[in-house]
């Protein structure tokens, strides 16, 4: 029997029952009432989903996180075939996000959302030592987990090899990059490679990669958050696509 996954706080609930989510049950905290509850309430007894009330104690027993009074009980996280996103159809060039090795699952969620915000087709992890689609990721990508596919894959070197054989163009974010990260040209079919917290890109993964990308820093720190860094990268695709000045 599958174990279940639990969705926690307003907006992911809302975003999953939006998103036609399998939810199997949503547990609501007693005596709490807000226009939010009340909606995703309604939203639930619409899909003939079970909703029961539950004592904060309970809930906080059930997920120890900032739950906000409403949990949604879900299948486990599906990933995407990582083939699936190489053959999709789209009405734009395909724009993927890859993530070599991060650690933290906030800092994947964190990105999920971004990407997902900034017209991003997909995200592609790596199965092994590295953070995945965990409830903390989820949670912070607050419902974006709902929308955008996230697909797994073994090797990251070979993932790459693969987009660029798809006719892609492959851009990494590197401190020592090469060029300022607003000199690519992001137009066209392209993958922005994200380094993990602290070791940044991999020595292979650099070499599959056509370009590296440099983000301008002054002060003494050497390098910016996985997470911000990537909404800096993802948001100047979105800019040149958008054909924003």
């Amino acid at each position: 029997m599958e174990e279940k996954r639990l969705i926690a706080g307003r907006r992911p609930v809302w975003e999953a029952l939006q998103a036609g989510t399998a939810v199997s049950r949503i547990i609501v905290q007693q005596g709490l009432r807000s226009k939010a509850i009340t909606d995703i309430v309604s939203a639930a007894k619409a899909r003939q989903i079970a909703v029961e009330y539950w004592p904060k104690n309970a809930m906080d027993k059930r997920d120890a996180g900032n739950h906000q009074g409403v949990i949604a009980e879900v299948p486990p996280f599906r990933y995407t075939p990582f083939a699936d996103l190489l053959a999709a159809r789209r009405d734009e060039p395909p724009f993927l996000v890859v993530l070599d090795h991060l650690q933290d699952p906030h800092n994947v969620g964190a990105i999920v959302r971004t990407a997902y915000a900034a017209g991003c087709h997909g995200l592609i992890l790596p199965e092994r030592r590295a953070a995945g689609m965990t409830p903390a990721a989820v949670r912070t990508a607050a419902g974006a987990a709902e929308y955008l596919p996230v697909a797994r894959v073994v090797n990251v070197a070979r993932c790459l090899e693969q987009c660029r054989e798809a006719g892609m163009w492959v851009y990494g974010a590197d401190m020592e990059g090469e060029m300022l990260y607003t000199e690519g040209d992001y137009k066209g079919p392209v993958v922005l490679v994200i380094g993990s917290e602290g070791e940044g890109l991999g020595r292979l993964v650099k070499t599959k990669c056509d370009y590296l990308v440099r983000l301008p820093m002054r002060g003494r720190i050497k390098s910016l958050n996985a997470s911000v860094a990537a909404g800096l990268l993802m948001y100047e695709v979105f800019r040149q696509r958008a054909g924003f000045t």
